[in-house]
């Protein structure tokens, strides 16, 4: 019973998810959904900035508390209504207290780290501990990591939350600022006519920040050759 009651917080976040994805809310987010009521949502954020703002923040939190898949359509949805400034802010904000939520829950699932963790998380602990930008920037830049396991990841890690909201405001805002643009993108892009379909790639909007996040993905590797480098010189 204890174990469960440690557990509770992120099995109701983790409920909370499959609830808010089954329930089809993302596809209100849908890029055509957006374009077909653009005049309307524009209207509305007009007449209600900080509302307006306030909502999606407190959307993007849930998802990312939740874990739930489709989080990268809200952050693009940010995008198309807030444009790319705006719409990185307001989605930094969002991301982050989103993870703080999953991160606190997770870290109270796995017990207050009195124990011993294996062999291998302790390991991968203190590589953690000596490069944490470059562990979670990696991880982060990773198309096939989700966002969600990261987080719990790294409670499990048992990762300092001071180095755990430092490094994931970092490593969530500098993806979110090309995310976010790749949405304003999608935009630009329907709102002249197009639709969705694999030519929409080669939208200059679209294709320069999926490059710049292509290049994003490859600086861990970059960073670990030339550390590699200067200690085989060093040695």
């Amino acid at each position: 019973m204890k174990r469960l009651r440690a557990a509770l917080p992120l099995l109701l976040l983790i409920l909370a998810g499959i609830v808010l994805f089954a329930s089809g809310a993302f596809a209100r987010l849908h890029p055509e959904h957006l374009v077909a009521h653009q005049r309307e949502l524009h209207t509305q954020i007009i007449e209600h900035p900080w509302l307006s703002r306030l909502v999606y923040v407190g959307v993007l939190t849930l998802a990312t508390a939740t874990g739930v898949p489709g989080t990268i359509v809200v952050i693009l949805a940010g995008g198309f209504a807030f444009g790319v400034v705006d719409g990185t802010l307001t989605s930094s904000a969002g991301l982050t207290m989103g993870s703080l939520i999953l991160y606190l829950a997770s870290r109270y699932a796995f017990g207050s780290g009195s124990k011993h963790p294996p062999a291998i998380v302790a390991k991968l602990h203190h590589g953690f501990e000596r490069h944490p930008v470059s562990y979670t920037l990696f991880l982060r830049f990773v198309p096939v990591v989700p966002f969600g396991l990261v987080t719990v990841s790294l409670a499990w890690l048992r990762c300092r939350l001071w180095l755990f909201l430092g490094a994931t405001w970092l490593g969530g805002t500098t993806m979110l600022v090309f995310e976010t643009s790749i949405g304003a993108g999608l935009g630009k892009a329907l709102s002249q006519g197009e639709r969705i379909g694999p030519h929409m790639l080669m939208h200059s909007d679209v294709l320069w920040p999926l490059a710049a996040i292509a290049l994003l993905a490859l600086l861990p590797l970059l960073i670990e050759y030339i550390a590699r480098r200067w200690r085989s010189t060093h040695h």
